[in-house]
């Protein structure tokens, strides 16, 4: 979803990747950012947080007719169903970012 958005162009890969891995492990309720991911990711939570409440406003307010085959595809068994996963609450998010 960002790949299409120019806002995010400006952010370094790496950091996208780990902020998406942490919205990730925190809408699946799968633990905060560990000792081990800051080492091997080189950026510890607080570094995240910004990007990844960015990352779950896109996806809150992400336009439904936009990306239709990409949302049917990771809607599959398959894939786990991640497409239909609700979005996190801000204010959930902001909750559990402050625990990290």
């Amino acid at each position: 979803m960002t790949l299409q958005e120019y806002d995010y162009a400006r952010e370094s890969p790496s950091k996208l990747a780990a902020s998406c891995l942490l919205l990730a492990l925190t809408m699946k309720s799968l633990g905060g950012w560990t000792p081990t991911l800051e080492y091997y990711s080189g950026y510890n939570a607080q570094e995240l947080h910004p990007l990844v409440k960015r990352l779950n406003f896109l996806l809150t307010y992400q336009p439904r007719d936009k990306l239709n085959t990409v949302r049917s595809k990771y809607s599959h068994r398959i894939f786990f169903e991640v497409a239909k996963l609700p979005p996190m609450d801000m204010l959930k998010l902001e909750e559990a970012l402050t625990r990290c």
